[in-house]
């Protein structure tokens, strides 16, 4: 009986340079036979394993199919082979200086460190100067590698694409970044912020950062995030927090930034700290009253002031105070027309949606604003939700009913629009909500604050 031929099959060495797999490609050298470059202690071992294979392949004087080999103890499964491996394909390097030319370190930036009680220093710098660098290296689609470093001396991954646009003074990776940052939560977020993932456990395993950029929608579920991935930087809409271990991202604000949002108004620093619920609502007389108005005017509030605005609270502040917070999409006691500490922050950093509405109305719908009509005079502040449900009478139903025909959606409409809430108008307005690109609960005919907005503007 002839002998069944033996055959020994090896992967062609890969060309990734993830840390995976250059360790398993060291790994596997031991597990080859010395005449394909293997280790020779490791040979004994190999060609057992060969041999029994080729006796188990041979029944009968029949030859079978060959089974596949069982992995090689002590050889580790190639990364990606298998189940497990649900994070971005983001290896990193570690901790580095800045790469001049031919390698060698380069002078960090030059900017004057600020002091930090406890951590590292951090330099100065803007909510969009983080952005503007970002979108350097996205615009030169600079390609991604945890051994190269780009003309500005950082190196070309995740982390080094972060320790760029943050301007710090070398190459950080994903479990030092956060030293150079303060925890914020979700609500929280602005541009030039983090989402930051290190798997502690494996770093190599799906540890990944990116910049936030801002929320894509009113509905705070995708956000533009700045990253540098396989195969170059990119800018891309992503669900929050990431496309995989979205529940262990933790959001950073960089120590180091100063101002609101880009193009908004407010500062962080401690001046713009919450003074305290006794510095607003009626008998008030104090320079934080002034502060408010001169917020709320530059969010939108203006027509609610006849003067001012000024130090002694009155009912413009409060009515201008209403109109933002309902604007946010807030009811009930978080719309009460008082700042807490939210409201404020929220105007001092130039967070959230300026105010919709013009005129001197209350913020229920039945204000004297007038519609939009192109002449620049603003939407009417949106009524609430509660007054665009089945049974509902109201004006803002039929103001809503005219400006939805005025925009060419109401062919639903048999007679009316009229002040009472129908069906046709729910589906008048789920055909509006479509036709600006949303679906599911976003476009369930219910005018939401934004849907308001966008259809007075």
């Amino acid at each position: 009986m002839e002998d069944a031929p033996v055959f020994e099959e090896f992967d062609p060495a890969s060309d990734c340079d993830c840390p995976g797999c250059i360790h398993w490609r060291r790994t596997m050298a031991h597990a080859l036979p010395v005449r394909l470059g293997g280790h020779p202690a490791a040979h004994g071992a190999r060609r057992a394993l060969v041999l029994a294979a080729a006796a188990g392949t041979v029944l009968g004087g029949q030859a079978l199919p060959a089974v596949a080999s069982a992995q090689v103890e002590g050889v580790p499964a190639r990364p990606g082979a298998g189940p497990g491996g649900d994070g971005p394909d983001t290896p990193q390097g570690g901790t580095s200086p800045l790469h001049g030319p031919s390698g060698r370190p380069a002078k960090a930036p030059a900017t004057t460190p600020a002091k930090e009680a406890s951590g590292p220093a951090h330099r100065s710098t803007t909510r969009a100067a983080i952005i503007n660098r970002a979108k350097k290296w996205v615009a030169a689609k600079v390609p991604y590698s945890m051994e190269k470093y780009w003309s500005d001396g950082y190196r070309q991954d995740c982390s080094g694409f972060v320790s760029m646009a943050w301007n710090l003074g070398g190459n950080e990776w994903t479990g030092s970044l956060e030293k150079y940052g303060v925890r914020i939560s979700r609500d929280q977020l602005q541009p030039g912020d983090i989402l930051l993932f290190h798997n502690p456990a494996n770093p190599t395993n799906g540890s990944h950062v990116t910049i936030f950029g801002g929320w894509t929608d009113y509905t705070h579920t995708y956000y533009i995030a700045y990253e540098l991935a396989r195969p170059h930087a990119r800018r891309q809409a992503t669900p929050y927090a990431y496309w995989s271990n979205g529940d262990r991202y933790l959001a950073y604000r960089y120590k180091g930034v100063t101002g609101g949002t880009p193009g908004g108004s407010g500062s962080g620093s401690a001046s713009s700290r919450y003074p305290g619920a006794g510095s607003f609502g009626p008998g008030a007389n104090n320079k934080y009253v002034t502060r408010l108005g001169k917020a709320l005017v530059a969010r939108g509030g203006k027509p609610f002031y006849r003067s001012g605005p000024g130090p002694r609270w009155g009912d413009a502040d409060r009515r201008a105070t209403q109109a933002f917070q309902q604007a946010q999409g807030w009811r009930g006691k978080d719309a009460d027309g008082l700042p807490g500490p939210t409201t404020w922050s929220y105007l001092m950093k130039g967070k959230g949606r300026d105010i919709p509405g013009s005129g001197s109305g209350s913020g229920s719908g039945g204000g004297s604003s007038t519609d939009d009509g192109g002449k620049g005079t603003g939407a009417p502040a949106y009524p609430g939700r509660g007054v665009f449900r089945p049974g509902q009478s109201h004006p803002a139903i039929e103001r809503l009913g005219r400006q939805l025909v005025k925009k060419g959606f109401g062919k639903h409409y048999a007679q009316g629009p009229g002040p009472r809430w129908s069906e046709s108008d729910r589906r008048n307005v789920e055909a509006f909500q479509r036709a600006q690109g949303w679906r599911g609960a976003a476009a369930d005919g219910y005018p939401g604050p934004e849907t308001w907005r966008r259809l007075f503007r």
